[in-house]
């Protein structure tokens, strides 16, 4: 069971980060601008953000495992018409259609060990799925580094298909049926469609505003369009009998408090793995496949060091990893952030992506339980997409902000635009890490019984 969700989950998670690798070839092979290439990471993320939560409904609904062998068939077939896509505007439909897959399967990892397992164990199968789910990362990379290198940037997605038949065999003989035999009624496809489309517009207007500016017509129009968007989808969820998102489980507060570290979390962290990569081949000079490798320290911690977190958090409480987690990050990341072009990777990255995997080993055991253990137990997928929507959104917002607020302009591929723009790109991470921490040490409790007493 522990392998399937975790094969299933670091599909997903791969492909948000490893594309990333292969951004500057897709470029020069497809003759994409900024703009084109920040849509084949965001197409993805854009939709996989926006049904994450539709996701998460239909599992409680329809039945977990169906949901999420659904999301993993749909996922390989996307992945295909990704590494076959002939032009820049192709591949980013196929990165939509890839994030819709990944919305149906992310939600339901979680779902799946949380109804499956119970007390101690609990803890346990989550700890193991993030260090299992860190190898995976290790090696998504380390692969696809490698294959960009020696042959195309296309076989980083046709690698997903075998990977997905894994999957699905894995999970039609060990993973066992659930459903919330409380979610009854229509699903919120209302709510789905105003989600989509105030996050499209947002993503829309801030990407295009980094090259066209923010008079242009064009970004005018797409923010206003997100703004009316996500005000009817936040009074849609008022108001539907069947919310995708109830608004009830942000009466508690901390379960409010935990998304919002989430996304101050993920928010950093998409942009640490947008921004390293393409730096270390535009500005230092690495290849793909030693860029790939650079990071496989942030993973390599992760399993070795996750399934101790969250026993040691189990015991000792969420509060405390969930305030040293993310102060150890920022302070990685400004080290990170001197990376230029004389840079080696022992003198200048090899130390900071140590001390950035130590950090995360910290905080995502935790983080995720408190998320999960916050929500009643019959909205646990719920819970999930709703955790998984945020963290999704976050990095969405991330990757098309920061282009602008750090003046990257048109190209990716220019090493003089880029180098500047990258420092400022990991300061302002590392704030957000520092920002997470101190409100992790206001609002979460010291106790895992005080979480489930919160609800």
């Amino acid at each position: 069971m522990l392998l399937a969700t975790v094969l299933g989950s670091a599909m997903a998670f791969i492909d948000g980060t490893v594309v990333n690798i292969a951004l500057p070839r897709i470029g020069t092979t497809l003759s994409a601008d900024a703009g084109g290439l920040q849509w084949v990471v965001n197409g993805y993320t854009l939709t996989l953000a926006s049904f994450v939560l539709l996701g998460g409904s239909l599992g409680d609904r329809f039945g977990r495992r169906r949901v999420y062998l659904t999301g993993v068939a749909w996922f390989a077939t996307a992945s295909l018409l990704c590494g076959l896509a002939p032009t820049i505007s192709t591949l980013v439909a196929a990165r939509a259609l890839q994030g819709v897959g990944g919305a149906l399967l992310a939600p339901g990892a979680l779902a799946i060990l949380q109804t499956s397992f119970g007390g101690d164990d609990r803890m346990r199968a989550i700890g193991a799925w993030s260090g299992l789910a860190a190898l995976a990362g290790a090696i998504g990379p380390l692969l696809g580094g490698w294959l960009v290198q020696v042959s195309s940037w296309r076989l980083v997605f046709f690698i997903n298909v075998p990977v997905a038949a894994a999957v699905l065999v894995l999970a039609v003989r060990f993973i066992p049926e659930s459903v919330n035999a409380r979610a009854t009624g229509g699903l919120d496809l209302a709510g789905a469609a105003f989600g989509a489309v105030g996050l499209g517009g947002l993503t829309y207007g801030l990407t295009s505003w980094s090259v066209h500016g923010s008079v242009d017509q064009p970004v005018v129009v797409s923010l206003l369009v997100a703004v009316a968007g996500l005000v009817a989808f936040v009074l849609d969820q008022a108001r539907s009998p069947n919310p995708m998102m109830p608004l009830g489980l942000f009466a508690s507060r901390v379960f409010t408090a935990v998304n919002v570290v989430t996304a101050m979390v993920y928010a950093a962290l998409a942009g640490v793995f947008f921004f390293v990569v393409i730096n270390l081949q535009v500005v230092a000079g690495f290849s793909p496949l030693e860029a790939g490798v650079a990071l496989a320290p942030v993973t390599v911690s992760m399993l070795l060091l996750s399934a101790r977190s969250g026993a040691l958090s189990a015991r000792i409480g969420p509060k405390l990893p969930m305030t040293i987690g993310p102060l150890v990050c920022s302070v990685a990341l400004v080290l990170l952030s001197r990376i230029g072009p004389e840079a080696t990777y022992l003198g200048s990255v090899l130390g900071p992506v140590v001390v950035l995997g130590l950090g995360l080993s910290l905080t995502v055991a935790p983080l995720t339980a408190t998320a999960l253990a916050s929500a009643p137990e019959d909205n646990v997928g719920v819970a999930s997409g709703v955790n998984n929507a945020v963290a999704r959104t976050a990095g969405l917002l991330s990757i098309a902000v920061l282009p602008l607020v750090c003046g990257v302009g048109a190209s990716l591929t220019d090493a003089e635009t880029l180098a500047p723009a990258y420092r400022t790109a990991m300061l302002v991470c590392a704030g957000l890490l520092l920002a997470g921490a101190l409100l992790a040490a206001a609002t979460i409790p010291s106790s895992f019984a005080a979480v489930r007493a919160s609800r």
